[in-house]
């Protein structure tokens, strides 16, 4: 039986996951790429700030710890979230699905259980903001797929999709 609090294990280590994806996406895009957009969207490196901001707004009020001021620069502000995260332990969160999270969602004030707050705001606004990083990127012209996202799938390098 796992006694890890879920929603421990339904962030950190899934926040921690792909922020390492964007470091290492980020490391090879080089800073012109990370200026790309798609439509009027923030450019690709801010996209990815937001996404790394949005693990520690999310995952601190979870853990009962104030949110910190990061870094603005994006390689810093990675590296200072990934290692936050690292330092959570499980023990912080227990209790954290009735905790009552008072946060902004834009211009709206939301009250919301921890459980309500990690999967119907967090993790989808981190997503949001990883996946339009992600597309500015590939629309700029870098050669990513679907490895560099999850860093779990693999294929040949010969492999295409079919146009039919």
């Amino acid at each position: 039986m796992n006694l890890t609090p879920p929603l421990y294990t339904a962030s950190v280590p899934v926040f921690r996951h792909y922020l390492g994806r964007i470091t290492e996406i980020v490391g090879r895009a080089g800073p012109e790429l990370l200026r790309a957009r798609v439509g009027e969207t923030f450019p690709a490196g801010k996209q990815f700030a937001t996404a790394a901001g949005f693990a520690v707004r999310v995952a601190c009020p979870l853990a009962g710890r104030e949110v910190p001021h990061l870094p603005a620069a994006l390689a810093p502000r990675l590296a200072v979230v990934r290692a936050l995260l690292g330092a959570m332990r499980p023990a912080e969160f227990e209790g954290a699905e009735e905790r009552v999270i008072r946060h902004e969602a834009g211009f709206a004030v939301l009250e919301q259980d921890g459980a309500s707050f990690l999967h119907l705001y967090g993790i989808p606004n981190f997503f949001f903001h990883l996946t339009m990083g992600y597309a500015a990127l590939r629309e700029a012209g870098m050669d990513l797929g679907k490895a560099d996202f999850d860093g779990f799938h693999s294929y040949p390098a010969d492999f295409r999709l079919d146009s039919d």
